[in-house]
Parts: structure tokens; sequence; C-alpha cells
């Protein structure tokens, strides 16, 4: 908004041709949202405290240690998408149909996740929405974004899969192109979600994902940088730097009340949320591959729940503790800082993995 407000006024006002800028933009939009975080955070803490009584139900089955959280609200993630919602509309240009995708994935993850923290709520039962209703709908929203993607994207690299650590050389999926997308988006809503088990947890890591989207969102943007990085060139990408700008400060703002104790947990309501927005710019930049490595810690929460359920079914015997795979340190006697901490330490070096293949091809 502040781009078509501001930028025309260049020439008269020199400050103004701040607004043209990607990079301060996307610096005014996480400073934006953090702001909003921090100051609408206290208000939608007590609002969700004075709703929802006894709080986020605790699994019974789980860590002792969780117990004491009993009385702590959920659907923090509201912060979230609130704050990111506004900031990114402030500062994007928007024209961008990539960003309007992006949002139209968050708000469409965000409301599924919504209504499943809801169900349980209500319920007092950690079962929310039924699995397969939550996935068909993610599912929809997911192609639907998907099909408006391919629409902006250039015909000859539509249906194209870039390789990492290679450079001139695209895999074409053809019409098998969408329905790899659409996993990709609703297996990174679901990885998220699954990971979002501890104070802080999700949180962290998904700032570090989106800082890497901020600086491949931009290069990928921008012909020159990409051409001499040999990375696929995406018109209009660049703006994408904006949102996950957004997304890194309400993360921010939101991990401020979510450190431990928590006053507030994010609930399904943030973190299908953030997975749905990260898997929709990794299809729109080409860069789904690297996202599996940047997110390589949601891939293993994901994977360890894979390899519990296939094992007690085929053997009736678990291969961890409990799953996803952090509770299983818990249940090693692994304090939760410990296990937060240390999984942080892991998402640090798969960031700086995924990044070094924009250079090594």
């Amino acid at each position: 908004m502040l781009f078509h407000l501001l930028a025309p006024y260049a020439r008269d006002f020199i400050l103004f041709n701040l607004f043209r800028y990607i990079t301060f933009r996307t610096g005014g939009a996480m400073a934006t949202s953090l702001i909003i975080c921090f100051l609408a955070g206290p208000s939608i803490i007590r609002w969700l405290k004075s709703k929802q009584g006894e709080g986020q139900p605790i699994r019974t089955d789980g860590p002792e240690t969780h117990l004491k959280k009993k009385g702590t609200p959920t659907m923090g993630g509201l912060m979230i998408l609130v704050s990111t919602g506004i900031s990114t509309v402030l500062w994007m240009d928007l024209s961008n149909l990539y960003t309007w995708a992006v949002m139209f994935v968050t708000l469409g993850f965000g409301l599924v996740g919504f209504f499943d923290d809801y169900k349980k709520l209500t319920k007092r039962s950690s079962n929310g929405v039924p699995g397969k209703i939550r996935l068909a709908i993610q599912v929809i929203i997911s192609a639907l974004a998907v099909y408006a993607i391919s629409t902006a994207v250039s015909p000859s690299s539509a249906n194209m899969l870039a390789i990492p650590f290679v450079k001139d050389y695209m895999i074409p999926l053809g019409p098998l192109f969408i329905p790899f997308a659409v996993f990709v988006i609703v297996g990174a809503g679901n990885a998220v979600n699954l990971t979002d088990g501890l104070d802080g947890l999700a949180t962290v890591p998904v700032i570090i994902v989106a800082l890497c989207f901020i600086l491949i969102s931009y290069l990928a943007g921008n012909f020159v940088f990409a051409n001499y990085l040999q990375i696929h060139h995406v018109p209009g990408a660049g703006e994408l730097a904006v949102f996950c700008g957004a997304l890194v400060g309400a993360c921010l703002g939101f991990l401020w009340f979510n450190a431990p104790p928590a006053q507030v947990f994010m609930g399904d309501t943030g973190s299908l949320a953030l997975g749905g927005a990260l898997g929709t710019i990794s299809v729109i930049v080409k860069h789904e591959l690297v996202l599996a490595i940047i997110g390589g810690l949601f891939v293993a929460e994901t994977l360890s729940v894979v390899i519990q359920v296939a094992s007690y079914k085929l053997t009736g015997k678990r291969v961890f503790r409990m799953a996803p795979i952090h509770h299983h340190f818990e249940k090693l006697g692994w304090s939760e800082p410990t296990v937060v901490i240390r999984f942080w330490i892991i998402a640090c070096i798969l960031g700086l993995i995924g990044l070094s293949t924009l250079k090594l091809r």
C-alpha cells in the first residue's frame, strides 16, 4: 500500500524513493509486524484466556512435564496471522499475484487450524477436525493457489522442478507438477504442525527458513543475481521477501510471549499457516527441494511419525519411545529447553547448508 501511495512522489520527495526498494520494504514489514505483535499480544492473550477457560487440552500420555502447562491458552497463531497480514498489505506491491497467493494459503490454512483448535477446546480433547476432512480442505486451498501461480509463471518453466547443486537443468514434470506442488504445500503445513510440540520449538526454525527465503526470493526475482548464481529467474518473486520479512517479525513477536514458561501456544492456527506459507513460497521460487534441506528439521519430525506408525502397524513395535521425535528425547530424560535449543542449532546448520546450494552449482 505504501509502495503505491508514496513511491510515485519520489521525484518530489527523495525520501519516498526508498519505498521502491524491496530491501527497505522488507525491513519495514519486519519491524511493523514485530511492533503489532508486541502491542496486540497482551490483549489477544487476555481475550483467549477469557474464552478458553482451561486452555489447550494436554495429552495425558505425553511427557509428565507437560502437565504443568495446563491452563495455557492456545490459538496464539492469531497474533502471527494478524500482524503478518497487516504489515504485508502495508508494505507490499499490491499488484503482485505471488504475494496474494501466499496470503491466500496462509489465511486458508490458518482457518483450518483455527477450527481444529476450536473443536479441541469445545470437546476438551486432543482430537480436533477429522484428519481426512482437514487434509481435503488443505488440498483444495493448495490446488487453487498452485493454479493461480501457474498462470503467472512463464509457460516454459511453469511445470519444471529445479535440482539443488545443479545448474542449467530442470526436470519437466508436466501435468504432475500440480499434484507435486500441492504435496509440497500440504506437507510443509503439516510438518510444521507436527514440530510445534514444545515452547518455541517450531517458531525459531520457521524464522530461520523465512530468513533464508528472504534472500532466495530476492535473488530469484532479480535477473542479474539469478543469472550470476545460475538459479531460475522468476520475475516478481522478489516481492515475496516483503512477506517473509513480515513473517519473521511476527514470529519474533510471538516468541516473546511463547518463551518458557509460555503465556500462549501457537496452536494449529499458527503452525498450519506458517508451514503452508513456506511451502507456497518454495513452489513459486522453484526451490521446493531446497525447502526440504533448509526445513530438514520439519522433515525429520514428520518422518519420525511415519516410521513410528508404520513400524507399529507392521511389527507391533515402536522405533521411538514417543513420536514426533522431540518427545522421544524428552522420554530419554532431556529437559524441554535442551531439546528446543539443540533442535534450533540443527535448524541453523540446515539453513546454512540450504543456502550453500545458491553458490555450489
